[in-house]
């Protein structure tokens, strides 16, 4: 039997996502340091990208070299057995570590993330309510920039953690 011979069952649920021209979001970037641009998504001058309308999260910290974001996970990221996916964790704390690298930059730089390790520590459901990703540059740089980030839930229960490195690019256009 396959997939498609199975009748669906139970109640057929959706989820409404909607987000700003993600080119108004790079636009409004182009003459900030990355630290002026951050500060500006987090006081609502400048829209978040779509990745946040998609995941439900939000930028809630920012200072030079560290941000946290915000999300509380709903069961449209939930995985075949039931718990979160661990593409959110993975998905937050690469937002993290690349914006705080973001955060340490001067106008007219970006960065694309070369890799990222994740460990996943503890399973994260609904009931798990919001979760927090910090990010901190543990190694600035002019090429490559190194950062760390940590999932954690409201009472400080670290649920997954993250090396990155980043390239450090010019923002052409």
């Amino acid at each position: 039997m396959t997939s498609t011979d199975t009748p669906p069952t139970g109640e057929l649920r959706s989820k409404t996502v909607t987000w700003h021209d993600p080119q108004d979001t790079a636009t409004a970037g182009r003459g900030r340091s990355g630290l002026e641009f951050l500060t500006a998504w987090l006081h609502g001058e400048v829209p978040a990208p779509p990745i946040c309308a998609l995941v439900n999260s939000r930028l809630v910290g920012v200072e030079a070299g560290e941000v946290v974001f915000a999300c509380t996970p709903d069961e449209s990221v939930y995985n075949p057995i039931g718990m979160v996916h661990g593409g959110l964790a993975c998905t937050l704390l690469d937002s993290a570590a690349g914006c705080a690298v973001h955060s340490t930059l001067p106008a007219g730089f970006g960065y694309s993330s070369i890799e990222i390790k994740v460990s996943f520590l503890r399973p994260i459901h609904i009931h798990t309510g919001e979760i927090l990703a910090r990010g901190r540059v543990t190694k600035p740089g002019k090429r490559v920039a190194f950062a760390e980030a940590d999932l954690c839930d409201a009472n400080g229960t670290i649920l997954a953690t993250a090396t990155s490195s980043c390239l450090v690019i010019p923002l052409v256009g």
